[in-house]
């Protein structure tokens, strides 16, 4: 999967800074904390060497469009010296047309014309709005990996935006439909799920024709991250990075049974022990009850 450039994930950092910490949004962007509050300082005060890059970026956009983005920084390049006579380095195009997020139109590839598995991609609905004012009335889901000993496990998390409890958790040693189909039939069997807007990414799982069926049948609504872009669930990333922080990363597991009881136990402590400042210093299951 492409990254977007550092710029716009730079941007998307600084959306979701006043809801998560900066540090968790730049490891899951994939940037320096550094680099972000470096580029947060360059918007208020541009160097001279910013403002010329600016100009030559409106001089590449030009060519860009002029050209109908058939060029690519070479002949961009190229083009540079010959209609402004300016003499730059060819990474240095490069750089600003990575950093502008254009590239030169590639060769359309010849259909592939056998058969392929057919996909649903939903909108997403839930556009980063990661508050809920009831239960079950935002969902959040995602999948995650548990290496240990040379293997495996694939965790499942269904979580509510209203008190971020988890409603529902699978593991299984493949990461496949199944592993997510068991977990909202879990969820199903633990809450109401009718008019529940479930958020995932585009994984194969969550576009199958199965899982959107699935939610028709039990009246949910399908919401899914734009495709690349990682903060659209950053609240599901979110209790992961807690999870693995807390637990996971604390101690050495050698069987999977180990993995299994400390998930479960980990999870009920978040459940039911953890306090959260966004909760006014309660648990998910404190928070729920006392507002009922």
């Amino acid at each position: 999967m492409e990254e977007r450039p550092a710029r716009e994930r730079y941007k998307g950092i600084q959306e979701l800074a006043h809801q998560y910490p900066v540090q968790l949004l730049c490891d899951l962007a994939r940037v320096s904390r550094s680099g972000y509050y470096k580029w947060i300082k360059r918007q208020t005060s541009p160097s001279p060497k910013q403002l010329e890059d600016q100009n030559i970026q409106e001089k590449i956009r030009e060519c860009h469009t002029g050209m109908k983005g058939i060029y690519g920084y070479r002949r961009v390049l190229i083009w540079l010296r010959r209609v402004y006579n300016l003499h730059i380095n060819h990474k240095r195009v490069q750089r600003l047309m990575r950093e502008m997020g254009i590239r030169a139109v590639i060769r359309r590839k010849r259909p592939y014309y056998g058969q392929k598995e057919k996909y649903v991609v939903s909108q997403s609905h839930l556009n980063r709005q990661f508050k809920a004012s009831q239960p079950n009335e935002k969902w959040v889901t995602d999948i995650t990996y548990l290496l240990f000993q040379g293997r495996k496990l694939y965790l499942s998390v269904i979580k509510d935006l209203y008190n971020h409890e988890v409603v529902a958790y699978q593991m299984s040693h493949r990461n496949d439909l199944q592993l997510v189909m068991d977990t909202l039939k879990k969820a199903r069997e633990n809450q109401n799920v009718q008019g529940v807007l479930l958020h995932s990414d585009q994984g194969f799982q969550y576009t199958s024709h199965q899982y959107n069926n699935a939610l028709k049948k039990y009246k949910m609504k399908a919401s899914m991250s734009r495709k690349g872009n990682c903060w659209d669930n950053a609240s599901m990333e979110n209790f992961f990075s807690h999870f693995k922080s807390e637990c996971f990363r604390l101690r050495s597991f050698h069987t999977t049974d180990e993995v299994k009881i400390a998930v479960a136990k980990y999870i009920h402590f978040y459940n039911h022990e953890r306090f959260q400042k966004k909760l006014n210093n309660l648990s998910p299951y404190e928070y729920r009850t006392q507002v009922a």
